[in-house]
């Protein structure tokens, strides 16, 4: 009987530490990797360009524990800015990120590790122009990418006896002539001629007669 009942005993301890540890690799869960384990194992996906800072833009520039040098500034016709310490530097023409590394280079004088952010506040430089037989024709910031299709919907949508088959698009190429673009909206947007529906450009201009 003492045999039978040691048995009994045993069988339970020895099933209740595979019990035990089931449990505890079940609550450690699936191993997971390190941020630049997963990047590189899900590859670097579809990058996007970064918006390049122009004359009229408002930017935020952030020192992390100095609120007197932190700004909001406004990029000056000549694409410059002025900032406290560093004075004067060029930031039309650099992204964002490129101009937080040239003020953090330029800070280093006079700060220990300065953490600097900058953020566009404001987009002036950049816009695209809807005229025409649309609800609210004018001038629209090129904050992201926008196709002739896009416009069209910032603009409001097509007023009434708008000729959505003759549209077109002025846009100047990289040696400053101007072409005119057709685009028959109608075809676009049943997708017979997509390739109408083009990505605007900084100046570009949409016109529906």
């Amino acid at each position: 009987m003492k045999r039978v009942i040691l048995f009994l005993v045993e069988a339970v301890f020895i099933f209740g530490i595979g019990t035990f540890a089931r449990a505890q690799n079940n609550a450690v869960g699936p191993t997971t990797s390190t941020p630049a384990e997963s990047k590189a194992s899900s590859g670097s996906g579809a990058a996007t360009e970064e918006f390049v800072i122009g004359p009229g833009d408002i930017l935020g520039v952030s020192v992390w524990k100095e609120s007197e040098i932190s700004k909001v500034v406004p990029v000056r016709s000549d694409g410059r800015i002025s900032l406290p310490l560093i004075g004067e530097l060029q930031a039309s023409g650099q992204t964002p990120r490129q101009l937080e590394a040239e003020v953090t280079k330029r800070l280093r004088e006079y700060v220990a590790d300065p953490a600097v952010t900058v953020v566009v506040q404001e987009i002036h430089s950049q816009k695209v122009n809807v005229l025409g037989m649309v609800s609210h024709p004018g001038s629209f910031p090129l904050v992201k990418p926008m196709t002739v299709v896009d416009a069209i919907a910032a603009a409001g949508g097509f007023r009434d006896f708008a000729k959505q088959k003759d549209l077109y698009v002025l846009h100047k190429d990289a040696g400053g002539k101007q072409a005119r673009v057709p685009v028959n909206y109608r075809d676009v947007i049943k997708g017979v001629h997509p390739e109408q529906n083009i990505e605007l450009q900084s100046g570009d201009t949409v016109v529906v007669p």
